[in-house]
């Protein structure tokens, strides 16, 4: 799925189109990583496996942040990990009132990615950054608007057609003005986020070879065995 999104974002980023959206399929916009990764030690053992899972997220978040065109989010549903911590790196992020926003990292032994660290107390503000990103909150599309996470909610019924109606009319503007636009918005910012994805890779790397990590985990899936 990673390099599935960075192949698409490298081919977008190239062609004819004005804008780009991401959205979920189905009822969910995005579950997050999948946890049973950690149960399947590959033949180089764990070290190698964190290695290697930590250059592919450098490379996912690095995707995002040098995108050269204007990202759009259309949050169709429930939305986890790392499909939220990136949200600070799109221009406008549109959610159905049915969806939550949740990064679980600290109950799974893990650390903040997607240059969340970094984007979330500047947006939100660090008090209510560090409810989400250290002790596990859930928001609500509406809490998250709130926080300016979110950029507008709409109702469940009407969610489809209120977006697609704003994206038709978005992808009419012009397409270098907008790309240009975005390079002043966002460029004094680049140096700084790719600083931040290699520190919070590196963090996550070491996080991942812990014991606290891996216990965490092994909790997470007995009490899922429970339900």
């Amino acid at each position: 799925m990673y390099n599935e999104i960075i192949k698409a974002l490298e081919e977008s980023g190239k062609d004819d189109s004005v804008i780009t959206v991401i959205t979920g399929s189905g009822d969910f916009y995005c579950s997050g990583n999948d946890l049973t990764n950690f149960t399947k030690i590959p033949e180089g053992g764990m070290q190698q496996m964190a290695k290697d899972a930590g250059e592919l997220l450098r490379e996912f978040v690095k995707a995002f942040i040098d995108f050269p065109k204007p990202l759009i989010a259309v949050i169709n549903g429930p939305a986890v990990g790392v499909s939220v911590t990136l949200l600070g790196l799109f221009e406008v992020v549109y959610a159905t009132e049915r969806a939550t926003l949740h990064t679980p990292f600290s109950q799974l032994g893990q650390s903040p990615e997607g240059c969340s660290s970094y984007t979330f107390p500047k947006m939100m503000g660090n008090a209510k950054a560090s409810e989400m990103l250290l002790f596990n909150k859930k928001l609500t599309a509406t809490q998250a608007c709130a926080q300016g996470l979110v950029t507008e909610v709409f109702p469940d019924s009407s969610f489809q057609t209120e977006v697609a109606t704003r994206l038709k009319a978005y992808a009419k503007l012009p397409r270098n003005s907008l790309t240009l636009s975005k390079q002043l918005i966002r460029g004094t910012e680049k140096e700084r986020l790719h600083t931040v994805n290699d520190q919070e890779v590196e963090r996550l790397v070491e996080r991942w070879l812990s014991d606290e990590c891996m216990q965490a985990i092994v909790s997470f899936f007995q009490a899922k065995a429970r339900l």
